[in-house]
């Protein structure tokens, strides 16, 4: 027993030492050790390379959504189809199939004109949506199961988007255009990454 007051109560309150039999040197490891909770606020990151930013989990969210591999494959379709209204509306109004003005033939309206210029514009705009919707499927799925990003992705995929293609002329056809898509996909992935 002992003669001062409440000295049990206290004796049971007072923390135990966790690190160190010392209690200033335990209060000073528990202030730096702590209880390993790391909160956000405290994270130090070098600033080497300018600013760092951690992200919000929004940005996160918003990040992995365009990275994925459904969205790159919308992006390239709709992005193929402007491409190739484009050129389509370029190729039509550069297209000899107007009659012969000095011939005795009947000359085409405008509204002949437009009707072949907006079939001629659609066509191309489809082939070049469906060229770049399957280009990019195919490369995020190639650059998915491999777990690299390079140039050798582009390269797969620009040998089997142009070997489907060319197989609806034959076989010959779609060995020539694998080769041909996939040169030209190396070519552009060099030239892209060598700036």
């Amino acid at each position: 027993m002992s003669v001062l007051p409440n000295a049990g109560i206290n004796a049971q309150a007072a923390p135990k030492s966790r690190l160190f039999d010392d209690a200033d040197l335990d209060k000073m490891a528990m202030q730096f050790v702590g209880n390993m909770q790391r909160y956000r606020e405290n994270i130090v990151i070098p600033k080497s390379n300018g600013p760092v930013k951690i992200k919000t989990n929004e940005e996160k969210f918003i990040e992995t959504a365009v990275e994925s591999c459904g969205f790159k494959c919308a992006m390239a379709c709709v992005m193929g189809y402007g491409l190739g209204a484009a050129l389509g509306l370029f190729s039509a109004s550069v297209n000899p199939n107007m009659a012969d003005p000095f011939a005795n033939e009947k000359k085409q309206t405008a509204r002949e004109v437009f009707r072949e210029m907006r079939g001629t514009t659609h066509s191309y705009a489809k082939n070049f949506a469906l060229i770049g919707a399957v280009f990019s499927a195919v490369e995020c799925t190639i650059e998915s199961h491999r777990g690299v990003t390079d140039w050798r992705n582009g390269t797969y995929a620009g040998g089997i988007t142009g070997g489907l293609i060319g197989l609806r002329a034959g076989i010959k056809a779609g060995v020539i255009g694998g080769l041909g898509f996939a040169a030209f996909s190396t070519a552009i992935d060099y030239y892209m990454h060598s700036r």
